[in-house]
């Protein structure tokens, strides 16, 4: 064997060796929890961290064969948030676990799927539109047959069967953005007029801005969320931004966000809602039904305070929806503080390594197509934190990996799976960078 197939090897090793520290998590929160919900040890406590382990070590396997010089740290990362997601639902609900289980094998193996015929991904780049199109067809079903579930139209029904097709849609948007930006970044970038002495470029290229502005607009109004809308917007802002380098497209897009939601805000009383809840949760008009869950969940941080109350020793039960859009405010109050940091830190290091890819990327496709699929971690998660601690106004989206649900969850799978082959594909067209890559 030689050396460059040694250093692989040992590369993969390494994240053999974080697997088995998720591994430890897994199985001390499963039997932590199931001592504090049954008071003794049950075969629950074996098999639930057992499978998702298994499905863990044989994705890592995949892996290993499949794209040997990939990432190292994004896998064993996204491992742990699933673990920790796991262990919570759990606790939660235990139907719960074993449906998120069931759903966890799923998009396991829809990522090795994406491993074993994406590899080449620059391949999506040729259907740029179609996809587009599909996007756009899958947003528009819910607007037209969504199914409203807690103020937001954000389901489709199919016999027992309910998804939300705005998780794979943010996807193929981005495949189509990333393809669009590359093809087009130098027009984009070029400025031939001036605006109020700002150099800007001809008003047919904002085309794209103000298309994506009017979807996120309508998002908000037909489908009652104000997080959706932010999230696709601003992806797109990131995406326009990584592509032009221009700081006008940013304040253009902020600017045009803030509009439209001022807007809204200003025509339909479900959007003021949500601003008023967040302005004053603890009104006594509101605190006992519009602002109960935002109350709730801070309280749910204080009563966490440092350390936590313990798994299963709190009451994170008192929160609707708890399983899906506050589980982070279940961490904060059994895991405290510690736990939470935890878990923010476990997002910065996969919106880390998503940017170190976007920037080993050889290709622009591949680097547009990367830092879309970042921003989608690093906004989505941002924007579920901040709404269950306050920092901004409270949105009905899944924080990623953890939250309970199958369309979440195997559309995250599914952007590991291409974060994964485009970092592959950058070090397998560098042999310096493998080198480099495969010694940290």
């Amino acid at each position: 064997m030689n050396l460059q197939g040694v250093d692989r090897i040992k590369a993969r090793n390494r994240e053999l060796g974080l697997l088995l520290l998720v591994g430890l998590i897994l199985f001390a929160g499963f039997f932590s929890a199931t001592i504090a919900l049954k008071g003794k040890p049950s075969y629950e406590h074996l098999f639930y961290p057992g499978s998702a382990y298994l499905i863990f070590l044989v994705s890592h396997m995949f892996i290993r064969r499949l794209t040997p010089v990939a990432d190292l740290i994004i896998f064993p990362t996204v491992a742990a948030l699933t673990s920790l997601g796991l262990i919570m639902i759990y606790r939660l609900d235990t139907n719960l676990a074993f449906v998120q289980l069931i759903w966890l094998c799923v998009g396991s193996a829809l990522m090795l799927l994406v491993l074993i015929f994406l590899r080449k991904y620059e391949s999506l780049s040729s259907y740029k539109y179609s996809l587009g199109l599909v996007a756009i067809a899958l947003l528009a079903s819910t607007m037209l047959f969504g199914k409203e579930i807690n103020g937001a139209k954000l389901w489709l029904k199919i016999g027992p069967l309910s998804f939300q097709p705005s998780e794979l849609s943010k996807i193929l948007l981005v495949i189509f953005l990333a393809a669009f930006f590359a093809e087009k970044k130098e027009l984009l970038s070029i400025s031939t007029h001036r605006l109020m002495g700002i150099p800007v470029p001809e008003l047919k290229y904002f085309i794209p801005l103000l298309m994506m502005w009017g979807i996120s607009v309508l998002l908000m109004i037909f489908q009652k969320d104000l997080g959706s809308s932010l999230l696709f917007f601003g992806i797109f802002i990131c995406m326009v931004y990584v592509s032009t380098s221009r700081k006008f497209y940013v304040f253009a897009g902020l600017a045009l966000f803030f509009l439209g939601a001022y807007l809204c805000y200003l025509g339909f009383s479900h959007v003021q809602v949500r601003v008023i809840t967040w302005l004053n949760p603890f009104n006594q008009a509101t605190i006992e039904k519009e602002s109960y869950q935002i109350a709730q969940s801070l309280f749910a941080f204080s009563s966490g305070k440092i350390a936590g109350t313990g798994l299963g020793f709190g009451y994170p039960t008192l929160i609707p929806a708890v399983s899906t859009d506050f589980i982070f405010s279940a961490v904060g109050e059994e895991l405290g503080l510690f736990g939470s940091v935890f878990v923010v830190i476990l997002y910065l290091v996969i919106v880390s390594r998503g940017i170190k890819i976007a920037l080993a990327a050889r290709d622009d496709f591949g680097k547009c197509l990367a830092s879309g699929l970042t921003s989608i971690i690093a906004l989505q998660s941002f924007i579920i934190m901040g709404g269950v601690t306050r920092l901004i106004p409270l949105t009905g989206i899944t924080l990623p990996f953890m939250s309970y649900g199958g369309s979440s969850l195997v559309s995250n799978y599914i952007l590991t799976g291409l974060l994964m082959v485009i970092s592959h594909r950058a070090l397998c067209m560098n042999p310096l960078s493998i080198r480099k890559g495969v010694s940290r």
